[in-house]
Protein backbone atom coordinates (compact mmCIF):
# COMPACT_ATOMS: atom_id res chain seq x y z
CA UNK A 1 0.00 0.00 0.00
CA UNK A 2 2.67 2.65 -0.66
CA UNK A 3 4.18 4.40 -3.56
CA UNK A 4 7.22 3.30 -2.72
CA UNK A 5 6.40 -0.10 -3.98
CA UNK A 6 5.13 -0.03 -7.60
CA UNK A 7 4.88 -2.67 -9.46
CA UNK A 8 2.92 -2.69 -13.05
CA UNK A 9 -0.24 -4.25 -12.65
CA UNK A 10 -1.48 -6.25 -16.37
CA UNK A 11 -5.19 -5.60 -15.26
CA UNK A 12 -6.30 -3.19 -18.58
CA UNK A 13 -3.22 -1.39 -18.34
CA UNK A 14 -3.15 0.47 -14.77
CA UNK A 15 -0.43 0.50 -13.36
CA UNK A 16 -0.96 0.96 -9.78
CA UNK A 17 0.74 0.76 -6.53
CA UNK A 18 0.55 -2.52 -4.78
CA UNK A 19 1.40 -3.10 -1.79
CA UNK A 20 0.74 0.02 -1.48
CA UNK A 21 2.85 3.84 29.84
CA UNK A 22 3.24 2.33 31.61
CA UNK A 23 2.02 -0.71 32.68
CA UNK A 24 2.61 -3.12 34.86
CA UNK A 25 3.31 -6.91 35.16
CA UNK A 26 3.61 -7.95 38.79
CA UNK A 27 6.35 -10.34 38.69
CA UNK A 28 7.11 -10.44 42.55
CA UNK A 29 7.39 -6.61 43.69
CA UNK A 30 8.90 -6.16 40.27
CA UNK A 31 7.08 -4.09 37.41
CA UNK A 32 7.95 -4.13 33.73
CA UNK A 33 6.95 -2.97 30.54
CA UNK A 34 8.12 -5.84 28.93
CA UNK A 35 6.48 -8.42 27.72
CA UNK A 36 8.18 -11.88 28.46
CA UNK A 37 10.13 -14.08 25.61
CA UNK A 38 7.49 -16.99 27.10
CA UNK A 39 4.89 -14.96 27.36
CA UNK A 40 5.27 -13.53 23.22
CA UNK A 41 6.03 -17.39 22.54
CA UNK A 42 2.77 -18.86 24.12
CA UNK A 43 0.60 -16.05 22.28
CA UNK A 44 2.45 -16.69 19.17
CA UNK A 45 1.16 -20.48 19.44
CA UNK A 46 -2.34 -19.41 20.10
CA UNK A 47 -2.33 -16.76 17.09
CA UNK A 48 -0.10 -18.05 14.15
CA UNK A 49 -2.30 -19.29 11.35
CA UNK A 50 -0.35 -22.03 9.40
CA UNK A 51 -2.76 -22.96 6.86
CA UNK A 52 -3.37 -20.70 3.83
CA UNK A 53 -7.14 -21.66 2.42
CA UNK A 54 -6.62 -19.20 -0.22
CA UNK A 55 -8.55 -16.47 -1.77
CA UNK A 56 -11.85 -15.24 0.21
CA UNK A 57 -12.96 -12.60 -1.96
CA UNK A 58 -11.97 -10.43 -5.16
CA UNK A 59 -13.95 -7.29 -6.35
CA UNK A 60 -16.68 -8.49 -9.03
CA UNK A 61 -15.25 -5.78 -11.44
CA UNK A 62 -11.21 -7.30 -12.12
CA UNK A 63 -10.23 -3.97 -12.84
CA UNK A 64 -10.40 -3.13 -9.68
CA UNK A 65 -7.62 -3.77 -6.51
CA UNK A 66 -8.77 -4.78 -3.12
CA UNK A 67 -7.80 -3.80 0.20
CA UNK A 68 -7.53 -3.41 4.09
CA UNK A 69 -10.75 -5.75 5.62
CA UNK A 70 -12.01 -5.00 8.78
CA UNK A 71 -14.55 -8.10 10.09
CA UNK A 72 -17.54 -7.69 12.32
CA UNK A 73 -20.73 -9.44 13.35
CA UNK A 74 -24.05 -8.27 13.58
CA UNK A 75 -27.65 -10.37 13.94
CA UNK A 76 -25.58 -13.20 13.20
CA UNK A 77 -24.19 -12.47 10.00
CA UNK A 78 -20.71 -11.38 9.25
CA UNK A 79 -19.78 -7.59 7.74
CA UNK A 80 -16.36 -7.08 5.98
CA UNK A 81 -15.82 -3.18 5.04
CA UNK A 82 -12.64 -2.62 2.39
CA UNK A 83 -11.61 -0.42 0.15
CA UNK A 84 -11.34 -0.24 -3.63
CA UNK A 85 -8.76 1.12 -5.80
CA UNK A 86 -9.88 2.19 -9.36
CA UNK A 87 -7.40 4.48 -10.69
CA UNK A 88 -8.70 7.64 -9.43
CA UNK A 89 -8.56 6.90 -5.73
CA UNK A 90 -9.91 4.59 -2.95
CA UNK A 91 -13.70 4.49 -2.02
CA UNK A 92 -14.58 2.17 1.28
CA UNK A 93 -17.13 -0.87 0.13
CA UNK A 94 -19.58 -3.25 2.41
CA UNK A 95 -19.92 -7.34 2.04
CA UNK A 96 -21.21 -9.57 4.04
CA UNK A 97 -20.81 -13.52 4.60
CA UNK A 98 -22.49 -16.58 6.59
CA UNK A 99 -19.16 -18.31 6.80
CA UNK A 100 -16.40 -15.99 6.92
CA UNK A 101 -15.30 -18.01 3.67
CA UNK A 102 -17.83 -16.56 0.97
CA UNK A 103 -18.23 -13.11 0.54
CA UNK A 104 -20.46 -11.25 -1.42
CA UNK A 105 -20.64 -7.19 -2.43
CA UNK A 106 -23.56 -5.30 -0.82
CA UNK A 107 -21.76 -1.61 -2.03
CA UNK A 108 -20.32 1.22 -1.89
CA UNK A 109 -20.63 3.60 2.24
CA UNK A 110 -18.02 6.08 1.18
CA UNK A 111 -17.80 7.57 -2.38
CA UNK A 112 -15.91 10.09 -4.40
CA UNK A 113 -17.44 13.67 -3.49
CA UNK A 114 -17.06 16.81 -5.50
CA UNK A 115 -14.86 19.64 -4.14
CA UNK A 116 -13.79 18.43 -0.73
CA UNK A 117 -10.36 17.68 1.17
CA UNK A 118 -11.52 14.18 0.59
CA UNK A 119 -12.51 14.33 -2.77
CA UNK A 120 -10.46 11.31 -3.92
CA UNK A 121 -9.46 9.54 -1.55
CA UNK A 122 -12.08 7.80 1.47
CA UNK A 123 -10.45 4.00 3.00
CA UNK A 124 -12.61 3.55 5.86
CA UNK A 125 -11.75 1.27 8.83
CA UNK A 126 -14.81 0.67 10.81
CA UNK A 127 -13.84 1.62 14.53
CA UNK A 128 -14.84 0.34 17.90
CA UNK A 129 -15.20 -3.17 16.69
CA UNK A 130 -15.50 -5.58 20.01
CA UNK A 131 -11.36 -6.93 20.35
CA UNK A 132 -11.55 -8.84 22.61
CA UNK A 133 -10.04 -12.38 21.46
CA UNK A 134 -12.21 -14.86 20.80
CA UNK A 135 -14.91 -12.12 21.38
CA UNK A 136 -18.64 -10.92 19.75
CA UNK A 137 -17.17 -8.81 17.30
CA UNK A 138 -19.99 -6.95 17.28
CA UNK A 139 -19.83 -3.36 16.81
CA UNK A 140 -20.45 -0.56 19.76
CA UNK A 141 -22.37 2.71 19.26
CA UNK A 142 -21.25 6.22 20.82
CA UNK A 143 -23.68 8.61 21.39
CA UNK A 144 -26.02 6.48 19.14
CA UNK A 145 -23.64 6.10 16.32
CA UNK A 146 -21.09 4.20 14.20
CA UNK A 147 -18.46 5.33 14.09
CA UNK A 148 -15.39 4.92 11.14
CA UNK A 149 -11.79 6.74 10.74
CA UNK A 150 -10.85 6.75 6.99
CA UNK A 151 -7.66 7.93 4.97
CA UNK A 152 -9.11 10.87 3.21
CA UNK A 153 -7.24 13.13 0.51
CA UNK A 154 -8.09 15.41 -2.73
CA UNK A 155 -5.64 14.45 -5.34
CA UNK A 156 -6.17 11.62 -7.62
CA UNK A 157 -4.10 8.52 -8.15
CA UNK A 158 -2.91 5.43 -5.67
CA UNK A 159 -2.25 7.19 -2.16
CA UNK A 160 -1.27 10.49 -4.16
CA UNK A 161 -0.90 13.71 -2.69
CA UNK A 162 -0.98 14.90 1.14
CA UNK A 163 -3.31 12.55 2.95
CA UNK A 164 -5.11 13.03 6.27
CA UNK A 165 -7.19 11.19 8.63
CA UNK A 166 -10.92 11.69 8.38
CA UNK A 167 -13.91 10.53 10.93
CA UNK A 168 -17.34 9.56 9.83
CA UNK A 169 -20.54 8.06 11.44
CA UNK A 170 -23.94 6.63 10.40
CA UNK A 171 -27.13 5.33 12.05
CA UNK A 172 -26.96 2.27 9.90
CA UNK A 173 -24.08 -0.52 10.22
CA UNK A 174 -25.36 -3.04 8.03
CA UNK A 175 -26.87 -1.35 4.97
CA UNK A 176 -25.27 0.15 1.93
CA UNK A 177 -25.70 3.73 2.50
CA UNK A 178 -23.37 6.66 2.55
CA UNK A 179 -21.99 7.35 5.81
CA UNK A 180 -22.10 11.18 7.54
CA UNK A 181 -18.46 12.68 7.32
CA UNK A 182 -17.05 15.20 9.32
CA UNK A 183 -16.27 18.34 7.42
CA UNK A 184 -12.31 18.70 7.77
CA UNK A 185 -9.83 16.23 8.75
CA UNK A 186 -9.57 14.98 12.31
CA UNK A 187 -5.46 14.61 11.89
CA UNK A 188 -3.11 15.99 9.04
CA UNK A 189 0.31 16.06 8.43
CA UNK A 190 0.55 19.77 8.20
CA UNK A 191 -1.13 20.49 12.19
CA UNK A 192 1.01 22.19 13.92
CA UNK A 193 2.02 19.36 16.67
CA UNK A 194 2.56 16.96 13.63
CA UNK A 195 5.19 14.82 14.65
CA UNK A 196 8.69 14.03 12.88
CA UNK A 197 7.47 10.80 11.51
CA UNK A 198 3.92 11.98 10.47
CA UNK A 199 4.32 15.36 9.09
CA UNK A 200 4.27 14.60 5.49
CA UNK A 201 1.09 11.95 5.00
CA UNK A 202 -0.79 9.91 7.13
CA UNK A 203 -2.24 6.23 5.91
CA UNK A 204 -4.18 3.61 7.50
CA UNK A 205 -5.96 3.90 11.10
CA UNK A 206 -7.94 2.18 13.66
CA UNK A 207 -9.87 3.13 16.69
CA UNK A 208 -10.22 1.20 19.81
CA UNK A 209 -12.67 1.61 23.13
CA UNK A 210 -10.41 1.41 25.79
CA UNK A 211 -12.78 1.04 28.51
CA UNK A 212 -9.88 1.14 31.58
CA UNK A 213 -8.27 4.45 30.06
CA UNK A 214 -4.74 3.16 29.64
CA UNK A 215 -4.19 6.20 28.02
CA UNK A 216 -6.20 8.33 30.17
CA UNK A 217 -8.66 8.55 27.26
CA UNK A 218 -11.67 6.31 26.27
CA UNK A 219 -10.91 6.00 22.32
CA UNK A 220 -6.97 5.44 21.24
CA UNK A 221 -6.18 5.74 17.52
CA UNK A 222 -3.19 3.86 15.67
CA UNK A 223 -1.98 4.63 12.59
CA UNK A 224 1.12 4.58 10.17
CA UNK A 225 2.37 7.62 8.95
CA UNK A 226 5.74 9.03 7.17
CA UNK A 227 7.98 12.09 7.80
CA UNK A 228 9.32 14.36 5.46
CA UNK A 229 12.84 13.41 7.24
CA UNK A 230 11.72 9.71 7.80
CA UNK A 231 10.84 8.56 4.08
CA UNK A 232 9.89 5.57 6.04
CA UNK A 233 6.53 4.45 7.31
CA UNK A 234 6.14 3.88 11.52
CA UNK A 235 2.96 3.02 13.53
CA UNK A 236 1.76 6.10 15.89
CA UNK A 237 -0.93 6.56 18.46
CA UNK A 238 -3.40 9.49 18.89
CA UNK A 239 -6.22 9.50 22.03
CA UNK A 240 -9.73 11.22 22.19
CA UNK A 241 -12.47 11.60 24.43
CA UNK A 242 -15.42 11.98 22.05
CA UNK A 243 -14.28 10.33 18.65
CA UNK A 244 -14.10 14.26 16.90
CA UNK A 245 -11.34 16.25 18.85
CA UNK A 246 -7.90 14.11 18.93
CA UNK A 247 -5.14 15.10 20.49
CA UNK A 248 -1.47 13.22 19.77
CA UNK A 249 -0.12 11.02 22.14
CA UNK A 250 3.96 10.67 23.04
CA UNK A 251 6.61 12.12 20.79
CA UNK A 252 7.56 9.09 18.90
CA UNK A 253 6.39 6.21 17.46
CA UNK A 254 5.46 3.22 19.15
CA UNK A 255 6.52 0.68 16.74
CA UNK A 256 8.79 1.51 13.72
CA UNK A 257 12.03 -0.30 12.02
CA UNK A 258 13.04 3.47 10.56
CA UNK A 259 13.11 1.70 7.46
CA UNK A 260 10.37 0.18 5.35
CA UNK A 261 6.79 0.12 6.40
CA UNK A 262 5.11 -0.73 9.87
CA UNK A 263 1.81 -0.50 9.07
CA UNK A 264 -1.75 -1.33 9.54
CA UNK A 265 -2.44 -1.89 12.94
CA UNK A 266 -5.23 -4.07 14.86
CA UNK A 267 -5.64 -4.50 18.06
CA UNK A 268 -6.56 -7.55 20.17
CA UNK A 269 -7.07 -8.27 23.73
CA UNK A 270 -5.57 -11.37 25.40
CA UNK A 271 -6.04 -11.81 28.84
CA UNK A 272 -4.22 -9.30 30.17
CA UNK A 273 -1.56 -8.37 26.88
CA UNK A 274 -2.73 -6.41 23.95
CA UNK A 275 -1.53 -7.71 20.67
CA UNK A 276 -1.37 -5.50 17.86
CA UNK A 277 -1.31 -7.33 14.45
CA UNK A 278 0.55 -5.42 11.52
CA UNK A 279 2.17 -5.49 8.36
CA UNK A 280 6.29 -4.91 7.65
CA UNK A 281 7.72 -4.40 4.57
CA UNK A 282 11.27 -3.81 2.94
CA UNK A 283 13.21 -3.96 5.76
CA UNK A 284 13.14 -7.27 4.71
CA UNK A 285 12.20 -8.71 1.54
CA UNK A 286 8.59 -8.70 0.55
CA UNK A 287 5.87 -7.68 2.71
CA UNK A 288 4.40 -9.93 5.71
CA UNK A 289 2.89 -9.90 8.70
CA UNK A 290 4.31 -9.14 12.35
CA UNK A 291 2.53 -8.61 15.45
CA UNK A 292 3.70 -7.15 18.79
CA UNK A 293 2.51 -7.35 22.68
CA UNK A 294 1.21 -4.84 25.02
CA UNK A 295 0.09 -4.57 28.99
CA UNK A 296 -0.86 -1.09 28.75
CA UNK A 297 -1.27 0.47 24.68
CA UNK A 298 1.73 2.23 24.54
CA UNK A 299 4.52 0.23 25.06
CA UNK A 300 5.30 -2.66 22.70
CA UNK A 301 7.13 -5.71 22.62
CA UNK A 302 7.78 -6.89 18.95
CA UNK A 303 7.95 -10.70 18.12
CA UNK A 304 11.17 -11.39 16.80
CA UNK A 305 10.46 -14.87 15.25
CA UNK A 306 9.17 -15.75 12.12
CA UNK A 307 6.31 -14.33 10.22
CA UNK A 308 2.41 -15.02 11.14
CA UNK A 309 1.78 -14.51 7.08
CA UNK A 310 4.63 -14.67 4.23
CA UNK A 311 4.66 -14.87 0.53
CA UNK A 312 4.15 -18.22 -0.12
CA UNK A 313 1.50 -18.86 -2.93
CA UNK A 314 0.87 -17.47 -6.49
CA UNK A 315 -2.33 -15.48 -5.03
CA UNK A 316 0.27 -14.09 -2.81
CA UNK A 317 3.54 -13.66 -3.87
CA UNK A 318 3.84 -10.46 -4.02
CA UNK A 319 2.25 -9.08 -0.47
CA UNK A 320 0.77 -10.62 1.80
CA UNK A 321 0.09 -7.99 4.32
CA UNK A 322 -2.53 -6.12 5.97
CA UNK A 323 -4.31 -7.93 8.73
CA UNK A 324 -7.52 -8.35 10.23
CA UNK A 325 -7.51 -11.64 12.51
CA UNK A 326 -9.82 -13.15 14.78
CA UNK A 327 -10.60 -16.19 16.74
CA UNK A 328 -14.04 -17.81 15.87
CA UNK A 329 -15.28 -21.36 17.08
CA UNK A 330 -11.63 -22.34 18.35
CA UNK A 331 -10.64 -21.21 14.94
CA UNK A 332 -8.05 -18.01 14.29
CA UNK A 333 -9.00 -16.47 10.86
CA UNK A 334 -6.52 -13.89 9.38
CA UNK A 335 -7.70 -12.20 6.27
CA UNK A 336 -5.30 -10.48 4.70
CA UNK A 337 -4.31 -9.01 1.29
CA UNK A 338 -2.54 -10.59 -1.42
CA UNK A 339 -1.44 -8.78 -4.26
CA UNK A 340 0.48 -10.91 -7.59
CA UNK A 341 0.57 -9.94 -11.08
CA UNK A 342 -3.33 -11.61 -11.13
CA UNK A 343 -3.96 -8.26 -8.90
CA UNK A 344 -5.30 -7.65 -5.16
CA UNK A 345 -7.27 -9.95 -3.53
CA UNK A 346 -8.46 -10.85 0.31
CA UNK A 347 -7.00 -13.93 0.84
CA UNK A 348 -7.43 -15.88 4.43
CA UNK A 349 -5.04 -18.23 6.32
CA UNK A 350 -6.28 -20.11 9.89
CA UNK A 351 -4.96 -22.09 12.35
CA UNK A 352 -6.84 -25.16 11.40
CA UNK A 353 -6.82 -26.43 7.81
CA UNK A 354 -10.27 -26.16 6.56
CA UNK A 355 -9.59 -27.01 3.06
CA UNK A 356 -10.13 -30.90 4.05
Amino acid sequence: MRNIFSIVAILVGMIPVLCSSQSKEKLGTSISKKVSQDRMERIYNEIKTPFKYGVVFSHPDSTKLMDSPTIFRENNVWYMTYIVFDGQGYETWLAESDNLLQWKTRGKILSFTGDTWDANQKAGYLSLVDFNWGGTYSVEKYQDKYWMSYIGGNSKGYEAGVLGIGIANSNTLTEEKEWNRISKPVLYPKDADARWFENKTIYKNLIVHDKNKLTGHPFVMYYNAKGDTANYESIGMAVSDDMVLWKRFGNNPVVTKHKGICGDAQIAKLNAVYVMFYFGAFWKPGAFERFACSYDLVNWTEWVGEDLVAPSKEYDKWCAHKPWVIKWNGIVFHFYTAVSEHGRVIALSTSKDLTK
